[in-house]
């Protein structure tokens, strides 16, 4: 995906959401900006927020990703009313103070996970905690002594959507091995928790430190695939 910083200005914005932030590179962790842009959050630096909105005086900051020690500059956004919402890049102390636009607090660097996970709280009516992408991936499915192959449609850290061709009811649990690219191979326990017809929606019910790294290591990859 090309910076945002070379967006061109004879396009009209297209993204979810306009995410302007206040920090440094060091404030974010590796490739986070460009994740959450791809993801529909798009993240502008300031002077690009203010190019593009030369060219389309309607586009407006959604929300503000600001560093603590340049809190001030938000206020650079307040109009009629108090301005967008604020999500702190802080040190270990966290969020202080009483300033109502502020929403939530991430250490420095902000990781990927955390900050999806509070502009999933403030922007969509059904959050998710963790990014989704759409896959084709082989998974091998055991539950009451069956055997059969299934398809996950979507993936991510806390759980997919399997199309099956085996009946799975809600709350019924499977052993699932699911066949990432180059070979590799996750042994995850999952339940269904919801239908998508024809599919199910399996959410991990025991997962180690390594698969989850996995599984997120190929939900990144994809992403900035």
């Amino acid at each position: 995906m090309p910076d945002p910083r070379r967006e061109s200005l004879a396009q009209a914005p297209t993204w979810s959401r306009t995410i302007v932030y206040h920090a440094s590179r060091d404030a974010l962790g590796p490739k986070t900006d460009v994740i959450l842009s791809r993801l529909g959050y798009q993240m502008l630096l300031p002077e690009t927020f203010e190019a593009l909105r030369e060219e389309h005086p309607e586009l407006a900051a959604e929300m503000l990703v600001v560093d603590d020690r340049r809190l001030d500059e938000a206020d650079d956004y307040r109009t009629d009313g108090p301005g967008p919402p604020i999500v702190l890049l802080t040190g270990k102390e966290g969020a202080t103070g009483d300033d109502a636009r502020i929403v939530g607090a991430v250490k420095r660097p902000a990781g990927l996970h955390d900050l999806y996970r509070l502009m999933q709280q403030v922007f969509e009516d059904v959050p998710r905690a963790t990014p989704r992408v759409a896959t084709q991936l082989r998974a091998i499915c055991e539950s009451d002594g069956a055997h059969w192959e299934g398809r996950v449609l979507s993936l991510s850290e806390n759980g997919c959507l399997i199309r099956s061709p085996e009946a799975i009811l809600l709350g019924q649990r499977v052993q699932l091995e699911l066949v990432l690219p180059r070979s590799e191979s996750i042994a995850l326990e999952a339940e269904a928790t919801y239908q998508l017809l024809p599919d199910t929606g399996l959410v991990w019910s025991a997962i180690d430190a390594g698969s989850r790294e996995a599984l997120g290591r190929f939900v990144t990859q994809t992403i900035l695939a």
